[in-house]
């Protein structure tokens, strides 16, 4: 648990990272548990296009209306912990300086001591809903694989801001690890998915040691379940698709599954078309 040292930085933006809401809820989670202080925040103005990222009209308690702007902000407890503790880097993706995005964070966690940096994200996949929801954990630092049994990512690709902040992390000298939750893509665009946002706070209690909140993410990953089985025993075409991811993940799943079981499975399911009710244009983040 030493490899990200006692000072570690937990990353979720919203935006192309964060599908279904899986990280940006699961950073909310952990913020609501700690009371944080702001350490440092961008000028929106350096970052934002207004015209994708629009800023949001309010009225606050005394009635009056008010303008919020898309932000990012480095977060940390207030109340310091003599044990290893997590500080939040949140906010919207930036639409553009992602070099001086990255380097302005990172230069902030250098100055105050950072030994860590944990992204989570969360994509959208062809998986089924009603298997667990897996979470892809890598790191491009040998250290941390080799301390937490982590994966390394033969990704090549477009990324999202994330991978930006992460390379800049390594070549400084903090060690990164990145957490990506496979959401289903039939409804990821759809509703928020509490079942893959309890799955990146429980793999990112393993990697850290730091006890994380769940709140009443269970049984709502439970209703959220129950409400999409409920949405597909009235759609044929939406049942035997996800029968049909069933299948292949309890394949991959098998103890028993070798390479040839799962190569043949695959090519079952394309012959078969591969097809299901009609899929939202996908926009993968890195995985592997």
């Amino acid at each position: 648990m030493d490899a990200l040292g006692r000072r570690i930085i937990v990353a979720a933006f919203d935006g192309w990272n964060d599908a279904g809401e899986a990280a940006s809820a699961a950073a909310a989670m952990l913020r609501a548990d700690v009371e944080y202080e702001v350490v440092h925040s961008v000028d929106p103005e350096l970052y934002f296009d207004y015209q994708y990222t629009r800023p949001q009209v309010g009225l606050d308690a005394e009635g009056r209306r008010t303008l919020t702007w898309p932000e990012a902000t480095l977060l940390r407890p207030v109340n310091p912990s003599d044990d290893a503790e997590i500080w939040l880097l949140v906010g919207v993706e930036p639409a553009r300086a992602w070099q001086a995005f990255a380097a302005e964070f990172i230069d902030v966690a250098l100055r105050e001591d950072v030994t860590g940096f944990v992204a989570l994200g969360s994509m959208m996949s062809d998986v089924p809903h009603t298997r667990p929801i897996s979470v892809f954990a890598g790191s491009d630092n040998e250290g941390v694989r080799q301390s937490l049994g982590l994966e390394r990512s033969l990704y090549e690709g477009p990324v999202g801001i994330l991978s930006a902040i992460g390379h800049v992390s390594e070549t400084v000298g903090i060690p990164t690890a990145s957490l990506w939750a496979s959401v289903p893509h039939y409804v990821a665009g759809h509703t928020p998915s509490p079942k893959a946002t309890l799955a990146l706070l429980e793999k990112l209690e393993s990697i850290t040691g730091i006890v994380v909140p769940r709140g009443d993410l269970e049984n709502e990953s439970r209703l959220w379940e129950a409400s999409i089985d409920a949405a597909a025993a009235d759609d044929d075409e939406m049942s035997e698709y996800i029968r049909q991811l069933e299948q292949t993940r309890d394949t991959w799943d098998s103890p028993e599954a070798s390479g040839d079981a799962i190569a043949q499975e695959f090519e079952r399911y394309l012959r078969r078309g591969g097809d299901g009710p009609t899929k939202p244009g996908r926009d993968d983040p890195p995985r592997r």
